[in-house]
């Protein structure tokens, strides 16, 4: 009877992992539609939260929810940090570079070098850290969804986690928008591939009984 219960437990937990992660991967998904995308976004990030919380829940194993949990933070670290850097960037074309250089209102042709190249070197500190925090995060991402994909035995997880990884790696040259974007597509598929029975636990090895 006990048994009966828990395993009822599960099913209803792993359903609920199936249905909240697979919607909210597809909500996040829309994040490119003007006005309402950057909220529908917020809404299913947080349900893929839940929904990994559930699943470390059921399966005994804090490093999937955690881990997730270390990605989004990376990733909010990367959209603050390139919010900074172009705020600090549109500032100093404004005029604030009074503060500390005599060509503040001066025509373009007159601007000093070391200013030019002061701007640029912004940027591209800005660009750098920004990637080098959705690098971090997108590793988190893939042990997370690894991890999972293994327990629930799902193998779309770890594919679309190690293509949404090769796609961080490669935003520097823009096709890899398209890898994450692909990748997303698979999370929504591996979510509800989801087999709402946990699959059977390997047997326990007995070991050898020497004879006397």
């Amino acid at each position: 009877m006990a048994n009966n219960i828990v395993t009822e437990t599960t099913s209803r937990s792993l359903d609920s992992v199936k249905v909240l992660g697979g919607v909210g991967s597809i909500l996040a998904l829309l994040g490119f539609l003007p006005v309402l995308g950057i909220a529908l976004s917020i809404v299913g990030l947080i349900l893929v939260l839940v929904a990994l919380k559930y699943a470390s829940d059921v399966l005994g194993d804090s490093r999937i929810f955690n881990d997730m949990l270390y990605a989004v933070v990376l990733g909010i670290v990367g959209i603050v940090v390139g919010i900074v850097g172009v705020a600090a960037v549109v500032l100093r074309e404004m005029g604030l570079r009074y503060l500390y250089s005599p060509y503040a209102y001066a025509l373009p042709s007159s601007v000093a070098p070391a200013d030019v190249l002061g701007t640029v070197g912004t940027v591209l500190i800005g660009l750098v850290a920004v990637w080098a925090c959705f690098l971090l995060s997108s590793i988190f991402l893939r042990r997370s969804y690894g991890e999972l994909g293994r327990r629930l035995n799902v193998s779309l997880f770890g594919t679309a986690a190690i293509l949404y990884l090769v796609g961080a790696v490669l935003t520097i040259v823009l096709i890899g928008f398209l890898l994450i974007f692909v990748a997303e597509i698979l999370l929504i598929a591996a979510f509800f591939s989801i087999n709402t029975q946990l699959p059977p636990r390997p047997p326990m090895a007995q070991p050898a009984q020497s004879s006397i």
